[in-house]
């Protein structure tokens, strides 16, 4: 599933030589990390350790204006880091990314995808529930584990 036939703009596997500096840039101008577990470099390092082929860019030549991250556990799928370059907005390639993502998980056998929003996002819930999502009556906990956080200098 190297390209996305929903898309103007192919969509392929990332490749870390090719399109690191580009998804930091990308990742920074659309989400603001400011806590070091969430840090582009490190988040990308974590992802590429695993190796399950399921981080995906797509391109304008080349140039990268969109990603998304996904990940599999076997029991469930998860949409990490879907964000698209802020000139190709509202031209449905962050649909395409999503859709892409989904179908590289219902071919693994997954059998629900679950995603989650940062508080004060509100703006990008109609997006998902435009692709089907919904808002479940969840409370999403978390604990970072520092010892695997490198501090910032």
């Amino acid at each position: 599933m190297e390209k996305a036939l929903l898309s103007r703009h192919p969509i392929g596997l990332y490749r870390d030589r090719q399109h690191r500096a580009q998804v930091v840039a990308l990742w920074q101008e659309a989400f603001g990390y400011e806590t070091a577990h969430n840090l582009p470099s490190l988040a990308i390092d974590k992802k590429l350790a695993v190796n399950d082929g399921l981080f995906f860019v797509a391109t304008d030549k080349k140039a990268v204006i969109g990603t998304v991250l996904a990940g599999y556990d076997g029991h469930r799928g998860w949409l990490y880091s879907v964000a698209v370059h802020a000139d190709y907005r509202r031209h449905g390639l962050g649909s395409s990314l999503v859709r892409h993502a989904e179908q590289a998980l219902t071919a693994l056998g997954c059998m629900k995808i679950n995603l989650q929003i940062t508080g004060g996002n509100d703006a990008v819930v109609g997006f998902y529930e435009a692709l089907g999502y919904g808002v479940e009556p969840r409370i999403s906990m978390g604990k970072k584990l520092l010892v695997n956080i490198p501090t910032q200098s």
